[in-house]
């Protein structure tokens, strides 16, 4: 394995999401404080995360969710790089359509509460608190709120986003495809 010695460096305390092999290469490990390069390595994957108290924040707003047609509530909590934590809920509509995913009210939240960096961590938990992991159109919003190095909390750990959205569109298509006009 080729790179930064901090990216070969697994943390004991989380186990490795799942490994995606192409087309990009697989999802770094996570590291902990005591890790080689630590104070080098990108801000999402140097900060300590209480995800005990990220999942409880996405129950709490899990608890909110205006849910009359399918029941399934779902809680979504964020860290921010400036340390803070926001937090939503889902809201179904009769045009099921329309319902709002708890990531959507979080990344909506997360611009109006003025945050000042990106995200860094998210829970997202069903009203009996355990996690659930986000849709494809969520994946897409979350990632431009955070990056592909935003760390997902799944039932199996801690994963960056990029492995559960290999190949994302983003900006950077929009701006190539504007430039070459």
């Amino acid at each position: 394995m080729t790179g930064p010695a901090w990216i070969r460096q697994p943390c004991s305390l989380f186990r490795a999401g799942p490994v995606v092999q192409e087309p990009r290469p697989p999802p770094r490990a996570l590291l902990c404080p005591r890790s080689p390069g630590f104070a080098n390595a990108p801000y999402s994957r140097r900060v300590t995360i209480d995800w005990a108290a990220l999942r409880a924040a996405a129950g709490s707003a899990a608890r909110r969710a205006y849910v009359p047609y399918s029941g399934l509530r779902v809680g979504a909590a964020g860290l921010t790089a400036d340390r803070q934590v926001i937090a939503a809920c889902n809201v179904e509509n009769a045009s099921y359509g329309l319902t709002l995913c708890a990531e959507c009210g979080l990344v909506s939240t997360l611009h109006a509460s003025g945050a000042t960096g990106p995200l860094v961590a998210v829970a997202i938990v069903a009203g009996d608190g355990m996690p659930l992991l986000p849709c494809g159109r969520c994946r897409q919003l979350l990632l431009e709120a955070g990056g592909g190095g935003l760390l997902v909390d799944t039932a199996e750990g801690p994963v960056e986003l990029d492995a559960l959205l290999p190949a994302a569109f983003t900006g950077a298509e929009l701006r190539a495809r504007r430039e070459s006009r």
